[in-house]
Formats: structure tokens, sequence, C-alpha cells
């Protein structure tokens, strides 16, 4: 028997890109560059953390990218985009004040009802590589309001210290204290790395928590997916504790291609933001 597919109302305005502007652009790594952007229209984006948008360069083509600013009323919001495809390639050669299209927010991202879960509670944020930028707008949303959490635990991990995303950020919120805690590893260091050593999960050990009151939100590479589940288990998080963004193979963000579609989910409706106890039975999925 066919599953049935849970396909979301669409606006039909989110068909009709969007004029944005870059106004800033930082070069973050060999791959990675950030792009701040405005809607030359003034409005909002008005986004919610771990939602995505399509963008789109005439003549070129369309892609998914994360939005990695928190929600804000005003008309700017952040990207960090990695050259990997037509698109990105083309977005990565443009400069400050040319103009790209924008569809969007899409997605399920950590809605009011996951925040207000979150609220009490110890977060614990696993983000690998470049897994950081999706995960960044709901740290940078939580650090405005610390004192309504436990405690904010944030682990990153990279393969290189080179490929290390925000540097500047991490040194400031690693310098916040309080109940903000902020730890780091790579896989491979350099001359410069004093560091930790390791694959994130080596991070996991050095965080004390309590698995009942802990709220762990990963977002990396699928890899990683495995290895952190297994390590939240051991540390009996219930699976309705933990959250996972699996950003992949999205295309047009709408549910009518079925590019996304993974053992009869839509991961650009229904996702890119899951619970685990909703999606571990699902192989495909993970």
């Amino acid at each position: 028997m066919c599953k049935e597919l849970k396909l979301k109302n669409k606006d039909e305005n989110l068909y009709i890109p969007e004029k944005a502007r870059i106004v800033e652009i930082k070069t973050f790594t060999e791959k990675e560059k950030f792009f701040k952007l405005e809607l030359v229209s003034q409005k909002s984006l008005g986004h919610v953390p771990g939602q995505f948008v399509q963008l789109s360069i005439l003549g070129i083509g369309e892609a998914p990218i994360s939005i990695s600013s928190p929600p804000s009323s005003d008309h700017f919001f952040d990207l960090c985009v990695r050259a990997v495809g037509n698109v990105t390639n083309k977005l990565h050669t443009l400069k400050v004040g040319d103009e790209i299209f924008i569809r969007g927010p899409f997605g399920h991202g950590f809605d009011d009802q996951i925040l207000a879960k979150m609220q009490g509670k110890h977060l614990l944020f696993i983000a690998g590589g470049i897994g950081y930028v999706p995960l960044r707008s709901l740290i940078n949303k939580v650090l405005k309001s610390p004192q309504k959490y436990q405690k904010i635990s944030i682990l990153y991990g990279c393969k290189t210290p080179k490929e290390r995303m925000y540097q500047d950020e991490l040194t400031k919120i690693k310098a916040m204290g309080s109940n903000i805690e902020f730890l780091e590893t790579v896989d491979h260091a350099d001359t410069d790395w004093t560091g930790n050593q390791g694959v994130i999960t080596t991070l996991i050990p050095k965080v004390k928590f309590d698995p009942a009151k802990t709220i762990a939100v990963i977002v990396g590479p699928p890899i990683m997916y495995k290895f952190v589940l297994i390590s939240l288990m051991e540390k009996d998080i219930p699976k309705k504790n933990i959250y996972m963004s699996l950003e992949r193979r999205m295309k047009c963000g709408v549910g009518k291609c079925g590019h996304c579609q993974m053992d009869g989910v839509y991961v650009c409706q229904e996702g890119p933001v899951f619970n685990y106890e909703d999606v571990y039975q699902k192989e495909e999925v993970l």
C-alpha cells in the first residue's frame, strides 16, 4: 500500500522570486563565503531558525541555502554559502551591490512549540563542519536570552582548524561565560592548534547534563548523525529530546519535484528540522 505523503499548502507568492541585494561579503574558507543581504522591498524575511531560502541567479539556476541569521524584524539576513555547483560558484564571483533573487523562507524550522519546550532546559548544540551554519540562527537566538535556559552547551567540530566558520563569533561565544559553555575540536590539528583533537563525539563526555532535562540539537554531515546519536543514547537522552536538521537532496522547496522525498517524508516540507522520535525508524531518512 502506498503511503500518504504529507504536503502543506503554500502561498502562491512563494513561487515568485524576490529581489535581494548583497550588502556585505566575507571569505571564511577556501570554499565558504559569508553574504549579508537585504530584500530590496525592505520587508522582513520572516523566517524562524532552521528554515532555508531558494537562491537564484538569472541565467544560472536556483539552489536551497540555509539562513544563518536569527529571526529579525528588519530586511537583512545572512547566508553562508559553500561553492559546490553552478549557482553557488557564480554567487562567489558577485560583489557588494549585486542583486540576486530569493524565494521563501521554506521548511519546518525550530517553531514556537519547539522553542517553548527548550525553555528551562539544558540546550546541547552539536554542530559538525558547515553544520554550524544552519544551527547558527538558533544559537544566536537563544544567546540573546541565556537566562531562559538552565545551560547552553555548544559543541563544534571540523576536519581542520582552517575549516572553522565564523571564527570571530566563536571567540566571543567562548568568552561569554555564565551558563554558556563552548567546546570545539578538529580531526586533524595543525602546528598552531592548541585545542581538542578528535571527532566531535569526544566532546560529549566533557559536558555534564541531566538527560531528562536536556534538549540536544544535531546538525552536520550525514555520517556524523549515526555516531552522535549512539553517544546520546548511551547518555540516556530520550529520543523526544533530540532534534536534527536533515538538509539534503532538496530542490524546489515546495514539495512538487519529489527530489527530497525519503521513505514517505518530504524533507523540504516536514523538515529540515525533525524530532528524532518521529524518524528513528525511517532508515532512508537517517
